[in-house]
């Protein structure tokens, strides 16, 4: 299976410039090919856009296009290729997941990306040298695991520079401490777990904050003004923090539980429309709960485990854990409920997670124990005592 390492490098004052240069030559490419192709009757395929290609180097509008690798900008056509094949597949049902949007024109401001394939790198001991750029020395915090097949030089919003691999790796047989374990994700606490484990994610206030503050100020400045221009690299790299921020901790969440359990089932979260509720879209937004489970899922086929999603409409908030008893929608700041049959008292968020363990490794709540003769009201009251044991804020 593929996966990618990224190492933050720094170049020299030189490189710099050289990749500029490449990273606009680039962009070039890309624009004039995309707006060929939004002109042409008939959408043309790498080869002949590699042939337009050729012969625009020849001109002299394109003949500064020669100073640069060439690698990078017969990728640039590849990846442009790409892009239009998961569109029309993404339109036509080919293709899985949602719809996939049409290519667009890259812009000078947005991250700048060049890939060499192999015959446009080659590896010297720790460096790296890159076709008509030179050596670059990244700061490795570990090995590849294997030859590279291709590397991507990355320049993000905040001006920072990096080397990105894509290598073969084994899938890995380790073995797990738990069968299964059920995650039940949400706010206050970012993940329940079914052994009780309650998980918080970081507090990004503070950054999000000033992220607000910097915003604000930015409206008010000239356009391609320095100062908007010093403004809005401050604004990139507070945003780069939040999400470095996120990335870690969703890495090692994921690491652990892999590790640890041989079944890992989470939620079908509608978080699309979650986010539709304007008083929780910032919090639900900004806890990365679809990144969580697509980590989760590529480490189950690295490491040999076995990932299940349970459906949505799955009642784990409304059913006891321990008795199948189905008590009926709760209030969101009911927190502790007591089961009316067999007098448990649970967690709301730990019952849940017991509930999508439940479910997920085969097991379905009894009609009989579901649909009992005794009513049970949509919503809970908090006036009832002998269901509810205590309520929380949210």
């Amino acid at each position: 299976m593929k996966a990618r390492y990224q190492y933050r490098f720094y170049p020299t004052d030189q490189q710099r410039l050289s990749l500029a240069q490449l990273f606009g030559c680039v962009r070039v490419v890309w624009n004039d090919a995309l707006a060929l192709c939004k002109s042409a009757d008939k959408l043309p395929n790498y080869n002949q856009l590699s042939a337009l290609l050729t012969s625009s180097k020849k001109t002299e509008s394109r003949v500064w296009l020669n100073e640069v690798s060439s690698v990078p900008l017969q990728q640039s056509l590849r990846h442009l290729a790409t892009a239009y094949k998961n569109f029309f597949d993404s339109h036509n049902g080919k293709r899985k997941g949602g719809k996939v949007a049409a290519p667009k024109f890259k812009k000078k401001t947005n991250n700048q990306s060049a890939e060499f394939a192999k015959s446009g790198f080659s590896l010297k001991g720790t460096q790296v040298s890159l076709s008509k750029i030179g050596l670059v020395s990244p700061i490795r915090s570990r090995e590849l695991p294997s030859q590279p097949s291709s590397v991507t030089v990355i320049k993000d919003c905040a001006n920072r520079y990096f080397l990105s691999f894509v290598v073969d790796v084994e899938p890995q047989n380790l073995e797990a401490i738990n069968p299964s374990i059920g995650i039940d994700l949400g706010l206050k606490t970012f993940a329940t777990l079914s052994d009780g484990t309650q998980v918080k994610s970081p507090d990004y206030s503070k950054s999000e904050r000033k992220i607000r503050k910097l915003q604000r100020r930015l409206a008010r400045q000239q356009k391609d003004s320095k100062r908007r221009h010093k403004t809005r690299i401050q604004i990139a790299k507070l945003h780069y923090q939040v999400t470095d921020t996120r990335k870690d901790f969703l890495h090692k969440l994921s690491t652990k539980i892999v590790n640890e359990n041989q079944v890992i089932v989470l939620e079908d979260l509608n978080v699309s429309g979650l986010v539709k509720n304007r008083r929780l879209a910032r919090a639900i937004s900004s806890q990365g709960w679809r990144e969580f489970r697509e980590l989760c899922e590529a480490k189950s086929d690295k490491f040999s485990r076995e990932f299940r999603v349970i459906s949505r409409w799955e009642p784990t908030s409304q059913v006891c854990s321990k008795c199948d008893y189905r008590w009926g929608k709760l209030d969101l700041k009911v927190r502790t409920i007591t089961c009316l049959s067999c007098g448990t008292t649970h967690d709301r968020d730990e019952n849940a997670a017991k509930n999508i363990n439940k479910v997920g490794i085969g097991h379905c709540h009894e009609s009989k124990r579901t649909q009992r003769g005794r009513k049970t009201t949509s919503v809970a009251d908090p006036k009832e005592a002998s269901r509810i044991t205590a309520l929380l804020g949210r």
